[in-house]
C-alpha cells in the first residue's frame, strides 16, 4: 500500500473520531441542560468549548482554514443581523459575536 492511501486512511480515521466526540460532546450537553440549574456551569462550558474545538479541528481536516471558518460565521452573523434574526432582536445576540469575532482577528 502506498504511503499516500496510509494518509488518507489516517485522515478518514481522525474525522470519523472526531465526529463521534462531536455527538458525545453534544449527547454530554444535552444531559446536561436535562438536570437544571444544579448543573456545575463549568461542565456546560466545558461541552460548549469541546464543541467548537473539534468543529474547528474537524474543519481543518476538511480542508478549511481556520480562517476561512471565521470568515463565513460572520458572513453569516451579518445576514442574520441585517435580517434581525430573533436571537438578534431579543438580545443583540448575534452583533456581540460578530464583533468578539471581528476583533480577535
Amino acid at each position: 500500500m502506498k504511503r499516500d492511501n496510509l494518509n488518507i486512511m489516517s485522515d478518514i480515521k481522525i474525522i470519523e473520531e472526531l465526529k463521534a466526540q462531536l455527538l458525545c460532546v453534544i449527547g454530554e450537553f444535552y444531559r446536561l441542560l436535562t438536570k437544571g440549574s444544579n448543573v456545575a456551569q463549568e461542565a456546560i462550558l466545558d461541552c460548549i468549548s469541546g464543541a467548537i474545538i473539534i468543529l474547528y479541528v474537524l474543519a481543518e481536516r476538511l480542508g478549511y482554514s481556520f480562517s476561512a471558518v471565521d470568515d463565513t460565521m460572520k458572513k453569516k452573523l451579518k445576514v442574520g443581523i441585517i435580517e434581525e434574526d430573533i436571537v438578534e432582536r431579543e438580545g443583540k445576540n448575534l452583533s456581540k459575536l460578530y464583533t468578539h469575532i471581528k476583533e480577535r482577528n
